[in-house]
């Protein structure tokens, strides 16, 4: 595969991306999409015209295959044994760029916004898929991973299960194990600031964590899989890892993804 260096218009906002040509210059759709990462289904909202419906298949067929390249995972996996769905354009809400619905599993990019934060929604949907597989009592409706593991609930014994248990070690913990990462107390005293809880929540802190991971890959930069973890007035907050950080986060995560690929392919 070749190295692929594009700046444009996406939609509506630049985007820039350089990664391997898979495509090598022929067009996808959205049926290709589903085919190639396995999505239980597709959504497409009425407001997206012909031309808008080939860009942002075009933009999100690459940022999805940029995202199984980095996680070393066959391009199919990210549809989550088919049980994940992917919408665009189909509503969703002011100022938001996307969203994961759980009691639907479905992945939704905003027409105009959806940018950025693929990689970010990508990881909800994934803590979400294994809140099941993870742990020895079967999960409540719309429960998480994530939030399951700070409960420290019994896990499932599987050698995948021991490394995915190192992810979350690696995010809300000291490297001592003993204590709670500044991460953490950063993202509750964001929290505080703003009156609110949302970033200390364990889905939010785990997906930022991911994505700015993501974002940190020098071997692969595609803003629209990936934006705003590193200049934003929201990063100098501190309300993602800092590099020292994210590089323990990588000595876990990729093991794990890894791990994963191969007994996939090997099935």
């Amino acid at each position: 595969m070749h190295a692929n260096e594009t700046t444009g218009v996406g939609l509506n906002r630049q985007y820039y991306r350089r990664g391997p040509d898979y495509r090598h210059g022929d067009s996808v759709d959205f049926a290709d999409i589903k085919q190639t990462f396995g999505f239980a289904g597709l959504a497409i909202g009425a407001w997206v015209n012909k031309q808008e419906k080939q860009r942002a298949a075009e933009l999100i067929f690459d940022a999805l295959a940029d995202l199984a390249f980095l996680l070393n995972l066959p391009p199919v996996a990210l549809g989550l044994r088919g049980s994940l769905s992917l919408a665009f354009g189909t509503g969703g809400q002011a100022n938001v760029q996307a969203h994961y619905a759980p009691a639907s599993q479905t992945l939704a990019l905003a027409k105009n916004a959806g940018a950025g934060a693929l990689a970010h929604e990508w990881w909800h949907a994934f803590d979400h898929y294994m809140a099941e597989k993870l742990f020895c009592q079967p999960a409540r409706r719309n429960e998480f991973a994530s939030t399951r593991w700070l409960a420290d609930e019994k896990q499932y014994p599987h050698p995948l299960n021991q490394l995915l248990d190192q992810v979350f070690a690696a995010v809300f913990l000291s490297e001592q194990g003993q204590n709670l990462h500044p991460y953490v107390s950063r993202s509750v005293a964001l929290d505080k600031q703003l009156g609110q809880r949302y970033f200390s929540l364990p889905t939010e802190m785990m997906a930022r964590a991911f994505e700015a991971w993501i974002q940190s890959r020098n071997d692969i930069k595609n803003s629209y899989l990936v934006s705003g973890t590193k200049q934003t007035e929201l990063a100098k907050q501190g309300a993602y890892p800092d590099d020292q950080h994210l590089s323990q986060i990588g000595s876990c995560i990729l093991p794990y993804f890894e791990t994963l690929g191969r007994a996939l392919e090997s099935k």
